[in-house]
């Protein structure tokens, strides 16, 4: 592949007959993190300098995009390169059939939190997929500490009555903890990493660590939220009548007006404060791992990915959580280091079933042909590079993603359409104005192309009005 981003080195034919230079691929995955949360996707308040430091090292993807819009079919579908549901052979499937070592530290595939976390369970892991596999237990909302239920408004630290499993109420749960957080899931997932890489320093492996932060509970120990006073804490902007707009099938399912929290302005400050707290918590195990990397020469052949499965609302149109398909949530961070190839940014579409041809190619592996992603390659080569038209996600239905347009079409045939230039925090729904159906045809019309491409259908449209003559 040509391209001008590739660093200097020997000439292709060379590089074909030599082992790669990528031996090693290093994941790293957290969970529930929107991408507009980090340092170096523009949020000014929230401290993750080793993310950080990790995106000045590498490639940074402003434009990224998950697929399933909560964990299970999302890490479903990057780990299996598939749109929708399971594939042949998983990534580290893959890669163990070429002769890494495959193994699996956290949180990859879909585990419930706090449920299996609390047990120390595989969740809904793919045994196939690891040469080894080690989960990281936690007690969750029942870490002592200053717990908070903040829909209910109760502050206490009395370890009774807290939500945690299948409880209605433990998405707004977080807890301020003494101690350096050892006994986290996230610190022990990092632990583990270290360990790993430590003894397998010496053969080419493909290692995934799976971080449970910021999903809730908000759970980190008080020096990460101290940062963040609550006072300080701006909410998203509100705008009258907002859901309007918006068809009953693009709306959560969790609003303020149904959850209780819109009655504590103040408890969704601390929720922004607990999400931050738990960000930052997770970015100093992120540093340790690459601290790690470092010390052992590994970075010279290891290739560092670091995503999140999905994003998350936190108050944007009264929403919170995920299982949607605005931009909130769609859109993910995405960095990938990689040895030979030039740290900078890119607005090139891209979408998480891209990761496993991408990383397979890096590591001088063939793609196989089941996999429904694209390498990224040719975007680490040059990130001018656009290798696709738009991105697929999924909730009620299905969303269409262009650099400049976002189009939602639900089950139901309603739709959302909105200029993502003018209007980036998706206010004004242009679907049924006749003024942009020409730009609605357009966009159902590459849905339904990248729909019929992978084999999946799509919901008919209620109408689209006839373009008006010139």
């Amino acid at each position: 592949m040509s391209g001008n981003n590739r660093l200097s080195g020997s000439d292709a034919g060379s590089e074909q007959d030599a082992a790669p230079t990528i031996q090693n691929v290093l994941l790293i995955v957290s969970d529930d993190l929107r991408a507009s949360a980090l340092g170096c996707y523009g949020d000014p308040i929230c401290k993750t300098p080793n993310i950080d430091k990790l995106a000045g090292q590498g490639l940074l993807f402003t434009h990224s995009y998950c697929q399933g819009t909560w964990c299970a079919p999302s890490r479903t579908s990057f780990m299996f390169s598939r749109y929708q549901g399971r594939g042949k052979r998983t990534l580290g499937e893959h890669f163990q059939n070429h002769g890494l070592y495959s193994a699996r530290v956290g949180k990859i595939f879909h585990m419930r939190v706090p449920g299996d976390i609390i047990a120390g369970t595989d969740g809904q892991d793919v045994p196939e997929c690891w040469t080894e596999r080690f989960n990281s237990q936690g007690d969750e909302a029942h870490t002592p500490g200053d717990y908070a239920c903040l829909n209910l408004n109760i502050f206490t630290d009395d370890l009774e009555g807290r939500q945690s499993t299948k409880m209605p109420h433990r998405m707004f749960v977080s807890v301020s903890i003494d101690g350096d957080g050892s006994d986290q899931p996230d610190h022990k997932t990092a632990s583990k990493t270290i360990e790993l890489l430590q003894e397998h320093r010496d053969e080419r492996f493909f290692i995934a660590a799976g971080f449970v932060r910021p999903h809730y509970p908000m759970v980190a120990p008080r020096e990460y939220f101290e940062p963040y006073p609550w006072q300080d804490m701006s909410l998203p902007p509100q705008v009258q009548n907002d859901l309007a707009d918006i068809p009953k099938l693009g709306q959560s399912p969790s609003r303020s007006a149904k959850n209780g929290i819109d009655e504590y302005p103040d408890n969704q400050r601390r929720m922004w404060t607990a999400y931050y707290a738990s960000i930052s918590f997770m970015d100093a195990q992120v540093g340790r791992i690459l601290e790690e990397l470092d010390r052992l020469g590994l970075r010279e052949s290891t290739a560092v990915v670091f995503t999140s499965d999905h994003g998350y609302h936190l108050g944007d149109h009264t929403f919170w959580q995920k299982s949607n398909v605005h931009v909130e949530v769609t859109r993910v961070p995405l960095i990938i280091s990689a040895p030979g190839y030039e740290s900078g940014r890119t607005d090139s579409i891209v979408e998480l079933v891209d990761l496993y041809p991408t990383v397979s190619e890096l590591a001088g592996l063939p793609i196989p042909e089941q996999v429904q992603g694209l390498s990224l390659v040719p975007v680490l080569e040059d990130p001018s590079v656009g290798i696709k038209d738009g991105a697929l996600s999924f909730s009620n239905g299905h969303s269409w993603r262009t650099k400049n347009w976002a189009y939602m079409r639900y089950n139901d045939g309603s739709a959302e359409l909105y200029d993502m230039r003018r209007d980036p925090g998706q206010i004004t729904n242009l679907a049924d104005d006749p003024q942009y159906n020409a730009t609605l045809k357009r966009m159902h019309a590459g849905l339904s192309a990248r729909l019929e491409s992978t084999g999946l259908t799509i919901a008919q449209p209620k109408s689209i009005a006839p373009t008006p003559a010139p």
